[in-house]
């Protein structure tokens, strides 16, 4: 997948850094257009925040994982490279675990009680309603943007007396979308991110919501797909990007033991990636502070296989939502025939300091709590914790604290001299989601192309 540096490449159009769905799509973007393009990866692999793995035979996804009807960027990629779409298995009743008790339920919302149904659709209400007031391209534009990012969505949830179980709904949304919990996140983010993605509802729905169809070969087979056609040497792995140094024609990108020359740079790394970046001229103040502030949350993934999906055959969905324990959220991400998989999103506090044989056994534990006796003799288990990674460590999105939106949402995608920022935390609509790294990445290369064309012009 990638060629062996060089001393030195010149005469390239432009330079991608970063080869996540973003990077690769602006690369893919520019080659189509005739420009010429090198890719300089810090990782040893492709995809960023997607990537794969197997369990029972079955390929998985530990990274992102679900497309929306409304994530079109992201399908028209996957069918242009031949990788098809499965449906969300989601049949049957769901599972609850809280108060150290299992129970089942029909629907989106655990109905814990009637008092808590009336709790969860009021906070709802309100929280929606605040939503609709949401510039997605701008959230530091909206109406009282400063109150909100100056409150964290926990402290907002205790203004709306928020029962427990509606706090319990609304902190597994918070983990598995910013890898942070309620208390750790601004409100105007939080906003922000729900208007980007279309709403509560879906957010948490599978059939017309985020969670409706998987990538059947994974979201990271994408990513290698579009990949391939940058096999001529044009993509280079485990080779970071150090230092950026412009002028007024062009740019020169060093790596350890490389150095390009290019007419421009697009860069798609996570932001709080920026900052591992020497530029010259330097970066703004708040260019910085905005590196340091949007760092990415953490989360991790365990998959457990079984010699067939039992549970459907007692009627029972496959999601479930837990209070307590290292899995907080699971699904049935097995074939339509062969064995049954169940993903678990896991709280990397409960569960990335322990070594691979307890992780499996707590998860396992769990498990048993949710899906009865049988599930206590898998054949096959595998996790991955983001945090522990090697390299560009942490996901799935950046957990904003308080004020961090206002003070430097400017300097998100304000373009550098001849830097243009791609990453899907750049993308207003969709941000954050496998579709929202693909527009990004598409509109970078098309900024930088519409610049060369005028640079021609002169």
């Amino acid at each position: 997948m990638s060629g062996t540096p060089e001393a030195e490449r010149t005469d390239v159009d432009v330079v991608v850094i970063g080869a996540g769905l973003s990077g690769l799509s602006a690369a893919d973007r520019l080659a189509s257009m005739g420009l010429s393009v090198l890719i300089l990866e810090g990782r040893d692999r492709v995809g960023g925040r997607v990537r794969s793995g197997e369990i029972a035979g079955v390929p998985v996804d530990f990274g992102g994982t679900w497309v929306s009807p409304k994530h079109t960027a992201i399908r028209e990629l996957a069918r242009r490279v031949g990788c098809t779409i499965t449906p969300q298995f989601h049949e049957g009743r769901n599972t609850l675990w809280i108060a150290g008790r299992r129970r089942t339920y029909k629907g989106t919302i655990p109905p814990v009680s009637p008092l808590a149904v009336v709790n969860m659709a009021r906070v709802q209400m309100a929280l929606e309603k605040l939503v609709r007031t949401i510039d997605v391209d701008s959230p530091s534009s909206s109406p009282d943007a400063a109150e909100l990012d100056s409150i964290t969505f926990g402290y907002w949830l205790g203004q709306q007396r928020a029962s427990t179980a509606t706090r319990m709904l609304m902190n597994v949304i918070s983990r598995v979308q910013w890898g942070a919990s309620c208390d750790d996140l601004s409100m105007l983010s939080v906003l922000a991110y729900i208007r980007g993605a279309g709403g509560v509802d879906h957010m948490l729905d599978v059939e017309n919501g985020m969670q409706q169809d998987r990538i059947t070969e994974t979201t990271h087979e994408i990513a290698k797909r579009v990949a391939s056609q940058f096999d001529d040497g044009r993509l280079l792995l485990s080779t970071p990007a150090r230092r950026i140094v412009q002028d007024d024609t062009g740019v020169t990108v060093s790596a350890d033991s490389l150095t390009v020359t290019a007419r421009y740079a697009i860069v798609t790394a996570a932001t709080m990636h920026r900052k591992d970046i020497e530029f010259e001229p330097a970066l703004s103040e708040q260019a910085k502070s905005l590196s340091n502030l949007w760092r990415l949350g953490g989360l991790s993934k365990a998959y457990v296989a079984y010699e067939k999906p039992f549970w459907r055959e007692e009627g029972i969905s496959g999601e479930a939502v837990a209070d307590t324990g290292a899995v907080f959220i699971t699904f049935d991400v097995g074939p339509e025939h062969g064995p049954g998989v169940l993903l678990g999103f896991c709280d990397p506090v409960q569960f990335d300091g322990f070594d691979a044989e307890h992780r499996r056994e707590r998860i396992i534990e769990q498990m048993v709590q949710l899906y009865g006796p049988k599930a206590q003799h898998p054949i096959d288990y595998v996790d991955h914790c983001w945090l522990l990674e090697d390299f560009g460590a942490g996901g799935p999105n950046p957990a904003l604290p308080p004020f961090a939106l206002t003070a430097y949402e400017a300097e998100l995608r304000k373009p550098h001299g001849r830097v243009e920022w791609g990453g899907t935390e750049t993308a207003g609509e969709f941000s954050g989601s496998m579709n929202g790294a693909v527009l990004t990445g598409q509109r970078a290369a098309e900024r930088v192309a519409a610049r060369i064309r005028k640079d021609s012009q002169r």
